[in-house]
């Protein structure tokens, strides 16, 4: 979850998720969308690997670690990781691992591209980027505040 577009670049649905599998998607991320100067998450096992720690240090990213039974330091994600859950997977009956992998990309997809964001100026994520790469102000920008 990129908090200042709101995009989710990604989700990776498995059984288990482990840091070494962390990195792969980290890395396919970085190949599409470049990296952040630093990562926050929370102190699961998948972010608190050697794993993670190991590639973030040779990549040069800090790994900010929000404070345990916190979730308020990553408000974004929490919120995001809640619409999820309440929009899909509470919505949803899985048959399967692809069967899941299908459902849970096409409602990222849809958040992504279709759902307008009341603080993105009721842009979606994908058209707030797109202003961003044609060098529209920001609906962050003081003079487009009302």
């Amino acid at each position: 979850m990129d908090d200042y577009t709101r995009e989710c670049p990604a989700i990776e649905v498995d059984h288990a998720l482990s840091g070494d599998r962390v990195v792969r998607v980290l890395e396919r991320l970085a190949q599409s969308h470049g990296l952040p100067q630093g990562i926050v998450c929370d102190n699961g096992p998948e972010f608190t690997s050697e794993a993670l720690d190991v590639w973030a240090h040779r990549r040069g990213l800090t790994l900010h670690f929000i404070a345990p039974g916190k979730p308020v330091q990553n408000a974004y994600a929490e919120s995001f990781n809640g619409r999820l859950r309440d929009e899909c997977l509470n919505e949803s009956w899985f048959r399967s691992l692809p069967d899941a992998c299908a459902t849970i990309e096409a409602w990222r997809e849809d958040y992504n591209q279709v759902r307008p964001h009341s603080s993105l100026a009721d842009r979606t994520p994908q058209e707030f980027i797109l202003a961003l790469k044609e060098g529209s102000p920001s609906p962050f920008h003081p003079e487009n505040q009302t």
